[in-house]
């Protein structure tokens, strides 16, 4: 019974990737201001002159792909949108590469804390791409588990991971998640999270400007 429960909790937030929110701007924001939200974000823009160099070096900074200035700014101007909405935050997990590292603290303007888990699952290799029940599917079920984690009353878990990851979780049909990209879960405790929408980076700052 556990195992089948498992398989219907994968299904569901597979499936739901590919669904439509019912749920208005206006509506979303709302309720994202009540918390009870897992909010998983692709970290914001890189330099893509820049290389990640294995075996990581998580001190070394140009060891590391980094956040370009647009991915900066991106994330700063998201976090200030944030403030402004009103969308508390409690807990801000992201990946041990300095790209997730700081756009967690532009998002939430808090310390973040970095999760093994959530690194790059893709090993910096661009074809790396989703399999849930292939070679990632630790790192799938991981970020799952965060997911299905119900964030402090009255506030929203941010998490900030890379775009191999968030195919691992949730199936290919998540593996066109763009830079600062968010993909939004409703908490419902002992159950799995229920997915609500993604949103473009832009989303916010568009919210806060209404």
């Amino acid at each position: 019974m556990k195992t089948l429960q498992i398989v219907c909790a994968v299904l569901l937030l597979v499936l739901g990737c590919s669904q439509a929110s019912a749920e208005d701007s206006r509506e979303l924001v709302s309720a994202l201001k009540q918390g009870g939200h897992v909010i998983v974000f692709r970290h914001g823009a890189t330099d893509d002159s820049q290389k990640d160099i294995y075996p990581l070096n998580f001190d070394d900074m140009k060891a590391q792909r980094q956040l370009s200035e647009k991915g900066r700014d991106m994330a700063r101007q998201i976090g200030a949108a944030l403030k402004k909405l009103g969308i508390p935050v409690d807990e801000t997990y992201t990946s041990r590469l300095n790209r997730a590292i700081e756009t967690g603290k532009l998002l939430a303007d808090k310390d973040v804390r970095p999760v093994d888990a959530l690194t790059d699952s893709g090993a910096g290799s661009a074809a790396a791409m989703a399999n849930p029940a292939g070679g990632n599917a630790k790192a799938g079920l991981a970020l799952r588990e965060l997911v299905n984690a119900t964030p402090k009353a009255g506030t929203n878990t941010f998490i900030v991971t890379h775009k191999t990851n968030i195919a691992d979780a949730f199936g290919r049909e998540a593996s066109d998640v763009q830079e600062g990209e968010a993909f939004i879960y409703r908490s419902n405790g002992s159950a799995p999270s229920a997915f609500v929408t993604r949103v473009k980076a832009a989303f916010w700052i568009e919210q806060a400007a209404n």
